[in-house]
């Protein structure tokens, strides 16, 4: 999987984990990537609301229709396999399969191998901000 492409080819982000607090990274790589055009749907069971969006307790919370591309993780690391266990949970019910995104400091190596097995594709430890202004500078 190409980086360029798949940031080429996404329209819509699920960001797991976004803070309502504008110094947090998950909040501030949330705003960049509506900026530039994504769809970002929040995940955060502690709000209703995030970024003028409606936010969602978890990835099975979001709506049938929404179709995400990527799975952005803003979880400690030690919460990334429960994620992505909901991701292929969502998967298998809506018969979408988004692209894992785990953000720097996020990786996994169980919810690597939990989501390969699953056939899903994984980006470990990268930023999606510094990868989007890499890929489209």
């Amino acid at each position: 999987m190409e980086i360029k492409s798949l940031l080429e080819n996404a329209r819509t982000i699920a960001v797991v984990g976004c803070s309502p607090r504008s110094t947090r990274a998950s909040h501030k790589i949330a705003r960049y990537l509506q900026e530039q055009g994504y769809r970002v749907v929040p995940v955060n069971p502690y709000h209703e609301e995030l970024l003028g969006q409606p936010c969602y307790p978890d990835l099975q919370s979001i709506p049938d229709d929404v179709e995400i591309d990527i799975v952005d993780i803003f979880r400690r690391p030690e919460f990334t396999h429960r994620v992505v266990l909901d991701a292929i949970e969502w998967a298998a019910e809506t018969g979408r399969k988004p692209v894992i995104w785990t953000q720097l400091g996020v990786h996994s190596r169980e919810a690597q191998l939990a989501a390969e097995e699953a056939g899903f594709d994984y980006v470990a430890n990268r930023c999606v901000l510094v990868e989007h202004g890499r890929v489209t500078a």
